[in-house]
């Protein structure tokens, strides 16, 4: 076999795809002024830390973490200890923290497959009149501009690593130093005027891994690591600013807390208990009195706050009050419907009035907050007056589920599940018993989270099986088949996972992620004709998926005409589109075009240098070219960002082979040998171990 047909055969496409305890003190109608009165703010902080506890911080009473920081700012401002988020996932609870609508008003409930209607300005769209520049600094995709939130702002700088490919549970994300460099960087470029700055920091999700010294500090407790690491970045970049701006009005919370395991859950996205649902909130700015105020408050009352201090009025179809006025006691609507949307199950809503907290489940729930702060006793039964009434009020907020059609695109769903995230296809009834309850399905999920904690720590082999259990424990749910298919395709059973696809795409409730997937998997196994089929009734949509996935088809089944039709169509529409310019590469040089072939991958690395198929096809357009040194190197840079690009280590290996670089050679040769899938690479595997006996 000659090397420039090792070097083109297994050339992948790309399409972009690849998972507390404070005691609250009700005061029963009491009116209590948060503030006193201050001058309009010229410059305004928004600070949101992602999947932070309300009593993970130093000034609520935790003496474990360091938080001096955000300590500082809460001993300068108003500390709300009973503030509540809607929602218990990132994406639907910045919408209600920036638009101050509810997740019913606004639409958008979970993660993947909504996008916030322009209709709903965002606080940056209300402040603009006003002559505010806007800015917003991102941590991690769920809050991506495509889903809707970038809308009114100047800039919205959502690098954390665009058009990465990540076909595993490896997680992307932007550290909150690189996030809050791009943060000070646009504020000084914007001294002398108004300024709204929204900063999101994404490090306290898991997998908690803080980096040092904070890594060996916090060595017991990860995740309260993050959390000061973050508090260390935040002290080093806004301290400057606030030095220099001393009337800077800063609003300090979170998306939603952690369960930490409490009530059975590991993370969050599955119950809406006070771990998840209950959230740090502090005010502050010079002048203001300190205090700790204990009324009940929500993410929907920031933007009316934001939109007082800057004396712009607020429409009177946001529902919550500002918390720089006279406070009353208000009711807070929530939902957790990731579960529901993701896997059929039963769908959470609930509400707090006057400090009870009532769940709407199949197995209903009540909790007296003040009393009851953990939510260990269950007063449903002894207050039926009660929980009829927080129904009644609950259908007055027009709670309802989230509709079940929704558009998951594949890429979604793969940087979703690097995440953490297990997102999919459910939904879609009508009506739901207790065994469809998340109380009754606990150990279910626990069981999905194995199957990823398994894969994660290189045992594919009991990640497969985990997933198989989930698939025979509950068959109708598709998130847990989609998931069998993953691990079947990443334990080399490439046929298993078509099957297990096919089953998925005779439900209607399949999303076009499930469609795409099967299509590349038709591609691997030689079946483009299959690809094609699955996917020219949809060569029309907007999706850059289904485009990328339907060029990937036509181009494996020799119609190269068509497929840069596809992928020319996709940069069409989105000029930054990487896979597409990747793709484009791949064609390129499938046709011996080698100067567009590189011109379209320096394209793509330019938008992120860290695209392992760009690199992988870079290479080979080098060694065509004769420049094996500059391959090598492109090769190398592929492997390292992503240990399956199998063709590179084989390719390095015979390189360095022929360039008299023995170690070298043996060293990707080896590796070849150990990792590359024999369903796939059974011949090249045999020269590669007749090259390792040679080179002794």
């Amino acid at each position: 076999m000659t090397l420039d047909r090792v070097l083109i055969r297994r050339l992948a496409w790309s399409i972009g795809v690849v998972v507390i305890a404070g005691v609250a003190i009700w005061l029963n109608g009491r009116r209590h002024r948060a503030t006193t009165e201050l001058s309009p703010a010229r410059d305004i902080i928004l600070i949101t830390i992602d999947t932070t506890r309300a009593d993970s911080l130093g000034y609520a009473g935790n003496a474990r973490v360091k938080t001096p920081f955000l300590d500082s700012l809460a001993a300068n401002g108003v500390v709300f200890t009973n503030a509540h988020a809607h929602n218990v996932i990132t994406l639907p609870s910045h919408v209600n923290i920036l638009t101050g609508l509810y997740p019913f008003q606004h639409g958008v409930h979970e993660n993947a497959g909504f996008v916030l209607d322009p209709k709903h300005p965002t606080v940056a769209a209300l402040l603009r009149p006003a002559g505010y520049s806007s800015g917003a600094f991102i941590g991690a995709f769920p809050l991506d501009a495509r889903f809707g939130l970038n809308q009114g702002f100047d800039l919205y700088d959502d690098n954390y690593g665009k058009g990465q490919a990540s076909v595993d549970f490896v997680v992307q994300e932007r550290r909150a130093g690189a996030v809050l460099e791009s943060a000070t960087k646009w504020w000084r470029e914007n001294e002398g005027r108004k300024r709204f700055m929204w900063v999101h920091l994404y490090d306290p999700h898991a997998p908690y891994s803080p980096p040092e010294p904070y890594l060996s500090e916090f060595r017991s407790n990860e995740y309260l690591g993050e959390i000061s690491y973050v508090d260390d970045e935040l002290a080093k970049a806004l301290t400057p600013i606030l030095s220099s701006a001393p009337d800077t009005l800063v609003i300090f919370t979170s998306d939603h807390g952690e369960s930490l395991g409490e009530h059975g859950e590991r993370t969050h996205g599955l119950f809406a208990y006070e771990a998840t649902l209950k959230v740090p909130l502090v005010v502050s700015r010079r002048g203001m009195t300190h205090r700790v105020v204990p009324e009940y408050v929500r993410h929907i009352d920031i933007v009316p706050t934001i939109l007082e201090a800057a004396t712009v009025a607020a429409a009177k179809e946001l529902p919550g009050r500002s918390l720089l006025g006279e406070l009353s006691p208000a009711d807070s609507y929530f939902e957790s419907l990731s579960a529901s949307l993701n896997r059929g199950w039963a769908p959470l809503t609930g509400i707090i009035h006057r400090g009870q907290k009532y769940i709407d489940l199949p197995i209903a729930e009540l909790y007296d907050l003040p009393r009851d702060p953990e939510e260990k006793t269950n007063l449903r039964d002894e207050r039926r007056r009660d929980v009829e009434q927080a129904r009644t009020l609950l259908a007055s907020m027009k709670a309802s589920s989230a509709p079940s059609t929704r558009n998951v695109s594949a890429e979604e769903i793969a940087r979703l599940r690097s995440l953490g995230y297990i997102t999919g296809s459910g939904g879609g009834r009508d009506a739901y018993s207790a065994e469809d309850d998340p109380k009754s399905l606990v150990g279910l999920d626990d069981k999905m989270h194995d199957a990823v904690d398994a894969f994660e720590h290189g045992n594919p082999k009991r990640a497969l099986d985990l997933a198989h259990e989930v698939v025979i424990a509950r068959p109708s749910m598709t998130a847990g088949r989609e998931m069998y298919a993953f691990m079947l395709q990443r334990n080399d059973l490439v046929g298993e996972a078509i099957e297990q696809l096919k089953i998925i795409m005779r439900d209607p409730r399949a999303n076009e992620s499930n469609r795409v997937q099967l299509a590349l998997l038709y591609c691997e196994t030689s079946q483009p004709r299959a690809a094609i089929d699955l996917l020219a009734p949809h060569a029309t949509s907007k999706n850059p998926d289904i485009l990328n996935a339907y060029g990937v088809a036509l181009s494996d089944d020799g119609q190269a005409a068509m497929a840069k039709q596809q992928f020319d169509q996709v940069l069409s529409n989105d000029p930054n589109n990487a896979p597409a310019l990747q793709n484009l590469g791949i064609l390129a040089l499938r046709q011996g075009a080698l100067v567009p072939s590189r011109s379209y991958l320096d394209r793509a690395l330019a938008l992120n240098p860290k695209l392992p198929l760009a690199l992988n096809t870079l290479g080979v357009v080098y060694a065509r070219s004769n420049d094996f040194a500059r391959a090598v190197e492109a090769w190398n840079r592929a492997v390292e960002i992503d240990p399956r690009q199998y063709d590179a280590l084989y390719n390095i290996g015979l390189v360095e082979r022929g360039a008299g670089h023995t170690e070298e050679a043996r060293r990707a040769l080896t590796r070849f040998v150990q990792t590359a899938p024999k369903s796939h690479y059974a011949a090249d595997i045999a020269r590669a171990q007749q090259a390792l006996a040679e080179l002794r």
